[in-house]
């Protein structure tokens, strides 16, 4: 009997792929932008969602191929362009004038994420040790150190740690969709809560007048940062991106191998290259914050990188095998208990503080949904409070790659791998 053989895609050119990933991209941004009946479907069906579903859908029905050269170019290039653009924009003053209660929340928050991993796979593993089992490339805690990315900083950070423990990709959809369906479980619930504060800040006890002072002083904090980009912004804005990805890529070439060179460290992930490219970004960024190129996020800094990880999205989304979703349920057992590790140690510590449930809210969201949804959660307790989203959404995105590296070799730990 023959060996059946794969019908090959009817789209195999990489520039015709990327065109096509591109104008989807635009299509789903375009038609959110319509609002009416579009802003209440994107409301339901998550817009990153779709950047995800729809390339995997042409994947899997042939439509285009997964065989293509974009994603060494997404990871090489997009990916720590990325997380510079997003990490650069860093007010520390600012954040640091939000208060201690802010912050307080907002590491809280990351806490809980990187614990409340551990702790879901040992919980889950007592009794199914498959789901939370695996080797090689196919581990779980593999694929689940991609939802800590996600959980602590965003997109980018997600990707890095893809790339950084190697997971096997065609299983990688499992782990999106536990990341995507878990995370809006909780954004319904807190997009309840800020609809009536009131019981709950009563609950906690909290001193709500720092809420006041925070609408005046971000309202003032955004108009001053606000200006019409120009061309010069831009090219600026290129030249030290690009220039932080290639010295990324430097000090990757350098110290990778040095390190795997020393005894016993082989197996480390220190060694790997791609670590120190995400690593190195993420510092470049946070140094451009302490001086003037941080003023490039008035003319669109977090914007354009937002652009590289919706880009990164799609290209993912052609890889993925989204009917894989089915074949480990129980992931999603790992996802909630994760979840609910988080949102008790928030409650438990905003309790003891006296935080109002703002600070619980818009930190957690800063971690888990990023600088995606923070800022529109921030904003549907006021308008003017959407910058303090942003601001610690950001800070997420400096802190995902060092958290999610964390909790997955706390999990490696867990599960003996």
């Amino acid at each position: 009997m023959d060996e059946q053989v794969a019908p090959s895609a009817l789209i195999t050119s990489d520039a015709v792929t990327f065109g096509i990933l591109a104008a989807i991209l635009g299509l789903l941004f375009w038609t959110r932008s319509l609002g009416g009946r579009w802003a209440k479907f994107y409301g339901v069906v998550p817009i990153i969602l779709l950047c995800y579903l729809i390339p995997s859908l042409l994947t899997s029905f042939n439509v285009i191929t997964s065989e293509t050269n974009l994603w060494q170019v997404a990871k090489d290039y997009f990916l720590p362009a990325a997380l510079i653009l997003l990490t650069l924009s860093i007010d520390m003053k600012a954040v640091i004038g939000l208060g201690p209660k802010a912050l307080i929340m907002f590491f809280t928050a990351t806490v809980g994420i990187v614990i409340g991993g551990p702790i879901a796979v040992a919980l889950v593993g007592t009794f199914s040790p498959e789901t939370v089992g695996g080797e090689g490339a196919d581990a779980a805690w593999r694929g689940l150190a991609t939802v800590a990315g996600s959980w602590i900083g965003g997109g980018a950070n997600q990707t890095a740690m893809l790339e950084v423990y190697g997971y096997n990709i065609e299983n990688y959809a499992a782990m999106v969709a536990v990341d995507i369906v878990v995370a809006n479980i909780w954004m319904a619930f807190l997009l309840y809560g800020a609809g009536n504060p009131e019981p709950i800040d009563r609950w906690l006890k909290a001193d709500t007048s720092a809420i006041t002072r925070l609408q005046t002083k971000m309202a003032d904090y955004s108009a001053s940062i606000e200006r019409v980009s120009k061309t010069e912004d831009f090219m600026v804005m290129v030249a030290l991106t690009f220039a932080g990805v290639g010295l990324s890529h430097l000090v990757a070439l350098l110290v990778g191998p040095a390190i795997a060179a020393l005894p016993g460290m082989e197996e480390s992930v220190l060694t790997s290259g791609f670590f120190w490219v995400v690593v190195v970004a993420t510092t470049y960024g946070l140094a451009l914050s302490f001086t003037r190129a941080r003023q490039l996020e008035g003319a669109g800094a977090s914007k354009l990188g937002t652009v590289f990880i919706f880009l990164l999205v799609t290209i993912i989304g052609t890889k993925m095998d989204i009917f894989s979703v089915a074949e480990r349920p129980l992931l999603f057992l790992v996802g909630i208990i994760w979840m609910l590790v988080h949102t008790i140690l928030l409650f438990t510590v905003a309790k003891m503080i006296r935080a109002p449930f703002f600070f619980i809210a818009v930190g957690s969201k800063a971690n888990v949904g990023g600088a995606a949804s923070a800022p529109v959660l921030a904003a549907a307790f006021h308008p003017a409070l959407a910058p303090v989203g942003v601001l610690l959404a950001v800070l997420g995105y400096a802190l995902g790659t060092y958290g999610a590296i964390l909790c997955a070799e706390m999990m490696r730990v867990v599960v003996g791998g």
